[in-house]
């Protein structure tokens, strides 16, 4: 079985497959921040006039839908020696969702949508799912370790600056149903190209595993949780880094509450700065962790931690800096920005630390527990009607202080 360990960096095949996988994951990452959980949707169910419960389960049910049944996913992937294709089919899947969203917007309203959308991401997540546990699969086969941070850091960048141009465009028009029509169909083509271009890619045959789908078998992958003590300080870790996608959300509900302009300039300052905190990351955070994934989750995770607690204190001690209509888009520009290198860097680290079948079952197993993991965590949402806002981004601030410190105990992976 060939890995990547295996491949000169200089080789012609290696820049092709290179060019292939970053313009696929683009296209991905545009159609995330297209249809983005903590953002657009949300507004689309605020205008369709469904309840703000459906609003809150969107991003958790995205997440741990597409992390918690990876275990299952895993055991039929390991079955197949050439792994394209499935996904081709998880992408295409992704812009049926998308296609299904759509038809919400124009003929359902109320909690019917609200109902619909949650059924909706659901089965998106599955799809992702599928393409998440086969993207790192594939990167593992076809890409050298030296050169798959600035893969995942590339692939941001040129995402965000999309968004960005997204963004713009959205600045100057009304809020209006024709408006989230044209983004859902800009989804849908993301979805579909990136389907036609990941055909592209030249996947060397790996590893079968044809063992039973008992759940005994099925549920192996997660005892490497436990047997395996770098695998396990790991998972611990990227728990605790949960922080940095969890915190989004809030600083987008603190200020969507108070702002008082309506219409989509918020919607469209938000996706900018998420968007500008790619474009100007990802292309930095991709070359650190080419040298050191381990450094880039502590760096990236401690920004996310003090910025949180820097607002706490503003909170606490000037709460009317709160109200100047910058303050908060700035913070959740430099969290997005931030959450990037958290991103780059437990990829990087989890493809790096095994290869083959192994690797598959690593990604299925982590994924797996983090699925679980956002479920209870993401429940310190509860504590908002307690300590508001800004009282769960502290909380989550000192859970991020103590992933920095779990992650310090980490080796490194990208050396030899």
């Amino acid at each position: 079985m060939q890995d990547s360990r295996d491949l000169s960096d200089n080789s012609p095949a290696v820049s092709r497959n290179f060019i292939v996988l970053l313009l696929a994951r683009c296209f991905t990452l545009l159609g995330d921040a297209l249809i983005n959980p903590k953002v657009t949707l949300p507004w689309i169910l605020s205008s369709l006039g469904a309840p703000a419960v459906f609003s809150g389960w969107l991003s958790p049910l995205r997440e741990s839908g597409s992390l918690l049944p990876q275990v299952f996913i895993a055991a039929w992937v390991r079955r197949y020696t050439l792994r394209r294709g499935l996904w081709i089919l998880g992408s295409l899947l992704q812009a049926a969702c998308v296609i299904a969203l759509l038809v919400i917007v124009l003929l359902l309203e109320g909690a019917q949508a609200g109902w619909a959308m949650l059924l909706t991401m659901v089965t998106f997540s599955l799809a992702r799912g599928l393409c998440s546990v086969i993207s790192k699969d594939v990167v593992g086969k076809v890409i050298p370790v030296e050169r798959r941070g600035s893969l995942n850091g590339w692939s941001a960048s040129l995402a965000g600056f999309m968004t960005l141009l997204l963004a713009f465009l959205l600045w100057f028009l009304p809020a209006s149903q024709s408006v989230y029509l044209t983004g859902l169909g800009l989804a849908i083509a993301c979805w579909v190209l990136a389907a036609v271009i990941f055909h592209q890619v030249d996947e060397p045959v790996g590893e079968a595993d044809q063992t039973d789908t008992r759940l005994s078998t099925l549920f192996r992958p997660l005892s490497f949780i436990w047997r395996d003590a770098l695998l396990r300080r790991f998972v611990l870790a990227r728990t605790l880094l949960l922080c940095s996608a969890l915190s989004t959300p809030f600083y987008v509900m603190l200020a969507q509450q108070l702002d008082s302009s309506g219409g989509l300039t918020l919607l469209a300052l938000l996706m900018a700065g998420s968007g500008l905190a790619s474009l100007l990351s990802g292309y930095l955070w991709g070359e650190l962790a080419n040298n050191s994934s381990r450094r880039v989750m502590m760096i990236a995770t401690l920004l996310v931690s003090v910025t949180g607690l820097f607002l706490g204190v503003v909170s606490w001690l000037h709460h009317t800096w709160l109200s100047v209509g910058w303050f908060v888009p700035l913070l959740y520009f430099v969290v997005c920005l931030a959450h990037e290198g958290v991103r780059t860097g437990r990829k990087t680290y989890l493809v790096n630390m095994a290869t083959g079948n192994r690797r598959t079952d690593y990604v299925s197993a982590s994924n797996s527990w983090i699925g679980l993991m956002l479920l209870l965590v993401g429940s310190v949402g509860g504590l908002v009607g307690w300590i508001g806002l800004e009282g769960v981004i502290v909380v989550l601030s000192f859970l991020g202080l103590a992933g920095v410190a779990v992650s310090w105990t980490l080796p490194e992976v990208e050396a030899g």
